[in-house]
């Protein structure tokens, strides 16, 4: 009897530390699984800029752009070259802004400046309904009759529409008209230059 006794002991006391040893491996396994879980969710803004261009002509038809070193000749009515006291010219202009602009624009008209000798030399500045220069379609008047070349500017602004389905925005048309007053020298030669400035709503 004592040699069994003996002989049961060692063995349950293995089972008993196998079974200690599996609970500390258990044990482990549920530390794992009552870990706290984690999720996240990001937001992206996208930020782009619109676009702004104003472009010109001088046929109503072909616009490009025209800075200060490269303005756009006008075409005259009336050879502006070879005047004389008492003549009038007239040039019509058209500035939109293009297909890719994306704000309309307030656009301002400004004299930016003579070379060479304009004396005697006055003018206006009309808006036309189309382009050209016909009396029988002018509208608003952005410069008064007799101001002085080098001179002058708008006083209130116009509004160009933006570029919408791929097409420019809707063009404004002007009609230059110059007068030669009898102060007006022979031989006498000078350019002058405007500025159309066009400013986003946006």
């Amino acid at each position: 009897m004592s040699q069994n006794t003996t002989s049961a002991r060692p063995a349950r006391s293995k089972k008993i530390r196998a079974l200690l040893a599996g609970g500390l491996v258990l044990g482990v396994g549920a530390a794992i699984t009552l870990a706290n879980w984690n999720d996240s969710e990001f937001a992206l803004g996208e930020f782009d800029s619109g676009s702004f261009n104003l472009e010109g002509s001088t046929d109503g038809s072909a616009y490009g752009e025209h800075p200060s070193t490269a303005a756009a000749p006008l075409s005259f009515s009336v050879d502006a070259a070879n005047l004389s006291p008492g003549d009038v010219v007239s040039a019509p202009f058209a500035v939109r802004l293009d297909a890719d602009t994306t704000y309309d624009a307030a656009l301002r008209v400004r004299a930016a400046g003579t070379q060479g000798s304009v004396s005697g030399l006055t003018y206006r500045l009309t808006v036309q309904s189309a382009f050209g220069c016909d009396a029988a379609q002018a509208g608003t008047v952005l410069v008064a009759p007799g101001t002085a070349l080098g001179s002058g500017a708008s006083d209130a602004p116009l509004t160009l529409a933006a570029g919408s389905g791929g097409a420019a925005g809707a063009p404004v048309n002007v009609c230059f008209t110059v007068t030669a007053g009898s102060s007006l020298e022979q031989g006498q030669s000078g350019t002058a230059t405007w500025e159309f400035a066009a400013e986003s709503d946006s």
